[in-house]
């Protein structure tokens, strides 16, 4: 295959990773049908919380994925994360609509364990040919395909509010419908692309505009999402107009491949006819057939001279070596009060909004996907603008930036306004949405690359522990101060809850300080 195809492929790779990342996070919509989904089957809020738990529990089981990831062709581990997904959400969407007889309590906990567990292997594929694909940027491709996965519940929402926007009920099954279909659409439209390309050789100068006009439109999306999410854009079909807009937005990256590959073709002409120019050139004069001594041949279409480095790794091990080392225990530990209690938060965010009197559940989940976009997309900008400078961001640093502000949101909570519970939204959203992105890459470079998708798979494994945790907590706390049907109303429903949470986001910020420095050395070189 020519240089130039495979660069094209390398991009429309990308392109792929951006539509599965966007429609992947299936379980970041559950706050926004939780509410009606407990109504629906008389749940208590001890066993909402243990549903909310058992999509996060589905990660317990990621290292499947990673393991699949490494022995089974890339579109067969899409195919089968999809289909666990089209089960598991599907089953329950049949069960609600009554087509099938109704399931009981502990098999729709376990068909959300089954659902959760389909994301970590669009994840995993997603993550792995990011890496492969962009060894000289691979920082900057994962960060910002997986900025993309912010945005799911921003989609889900806006297709389920402009299809369901009359009855509530049909708004819950509308999501588990969608969550079932969707993946596996989008699955089966980007694995013919969505792999590994061969070495197409040296980086070359055309890859740094194809990264700019990536983030331009971007960050233009991130921005269209943030203010249709805050309704600003008020029409009589706003929400379908939402629809339209995001899915312009999302085929606008096609427009890199599409340069690539016509850049690539005139390139190809341009060499020939220089080619034919030469040969004809040194027949006349020497009367032979020889070529010449120098090589014809294009060593870098863009030239020789561009030469990124790549960020290197402390040293490849395995799982058991990892466990093994008080730098991962202190880095699960870090993601466990930090990204995994944001996660929580979204999780119990219909229910917090319920309990302060907010009906607008459905904006607050919007809006903490579109701030979770941008959370996810500034770690790849920050890599990006320092590596043309030759330097390496620490990410343990990094995450102790990110871990403060949500300590502070959480104690901003136990201020009733509505203002500020949008605030504190859109906070703990970013920092979440970044520590997930930081994640990525911080598992890469302090445990090796050649493990990764196994390592990083246990690495969240952390984040169904702490669900269940930190949502039992919450819920335990819920019921205490509720009333005897099981619900509770006013402030004193989560407020001993943020008043801990915050405390442990403050214990996070301590251990990532303490990672940073068992982990400077390595950075600064």
């Amino acid at each position: 295959m020519p240089a130039s195809s495979k660069r094209a492929l390398q991009w429309l790779s990308l392109v792929g990773i951006i539509w599965l990342q966007s429609i992947s996070g299936t379980n970041t919509n559950f706050p926004a049908y939780s509410s009606q989904l407990k109504h629906a089957l008389s749940m208590s809020q001890l066993q909402l919380n243990n549903l909310a738990f058992a999509s996060d529990a589905g990660k317990l089981f990621g290292w499947f994925a990673g393991l699949a990831a490494v022995y089974l062709p890339l579109w067969l581990v899409l195919m089968i994360g999809s289909s666990l997904g089209l089960v598991g959400y599907g089953l329950q969407y049949l069960s609600v609509t009554n087509q099938i007889p109704t399931l009981s309590y502990w098999q729709i906990f376990c068909l959300t364990v089954l659902a959760g567990n389909s994301i970590c292997w669009i994840n995993t594929v997603s993550y792995v040919v990011s890496i492969r694909n962009f060894p000289h940027h691979r920082q900057t491709a994962v960060g910002l395909t997986t900025s993309y996965q912010g945005l799911s519940a921003k989609i889900y929402t806006d297709v389920v509010g402009a299809l369901f926007s009359i009855n509530s009920t049909k708004k819950a099954r509308g999501y588990l419908l969608l969550n079932s279909v969707l993946p596996l659409l989008a699955c089966v439209i980007t694995s013919p692309f969505v792999r590994g390309i061969d070495e197409i050789g040296r980086p070359y100068k055309n890859m740094d505009a194809g990264f700019v006009i990536m983030f331009v439109i971007t960050i233009v999306t991130g921005v269209y999402s943030v203010i249709s999410s805050l309704g600003l854009l008020v029409s009589s079909s706003a929400l379908i107009n939402n629809v339209i807009g995001t899915g312009v937005l999302l085929l606008a990256p096609l427009a890199i491949p599409a340069a690539e590959k016509i850049r690539g073709v005139i390139s190809e002409k341009w060499n020939l006819n220089r080619e034919r120019r030469v040969y004809d050139f040194t027949i006349e004069e020497s009367g032979g057939i020889r070529v010449g001594d120098r090589d014809l041949g294009v060593k870098d279409e863009e030239g020789d001279d561009h030469d990124d480095d790549i960020v290197g790794v402390r040293e490849e091990i395995g799982v058991k070596k990892m466990l093994i080392r008080l730098d991962f225990w202190l880095y699960f530990f870090v993601y466990f009060s930090s990204a995994t209690l944001g996660l929580v938060f979204l999780n119990n965010l219909g229910q917090i909004a319920e309990s302060r009197g907010s009906s607008r559940t459905s904006s607050l989940v919007s809006l903490s996907s579109s701030f979770g976009f941008f959370g996810r997309l500034v770690p790849s900008l920050l890599d990006y603008h320092f590596s043309r400078g030759k330097y390496v961001i620490s990410r343990p640093a990094l995450i102790a930036v990110l871990v403060a502000p949500m300590a502070g949101s959480f104690f901003l909570l136990l201020n009733q306004t509505t203002l500020n519970l949008y605030i504190s939204t859109a906070i703990v959203g970013v920092c979440t949405g970044a520590i997930t992105s930081v994640s990525v890459s911080t598992t890469q470079e302090l445990f090796g690359t050649k493990n990764f998708s196994v390592n990083h798979n246990v690495l969240v494994a952390n984040i169904p522990i702490g669900s269940y945790l930190f949502g039992y907590l919450a819920a335990l706390f819920y019921r205490k101060e509720g009333n005897g049907d099981g619900k509770c109303m006013g402030m004193e429903c989560y407020r001993s809850t943020f008043v801990i949470w915050g405390s442990i986001c403050c214990l996070g910020t301590v251990l990532a300080l303490v990672l940073y420095f068992r982990t400077r050395k390595f950075y600064s070189r």
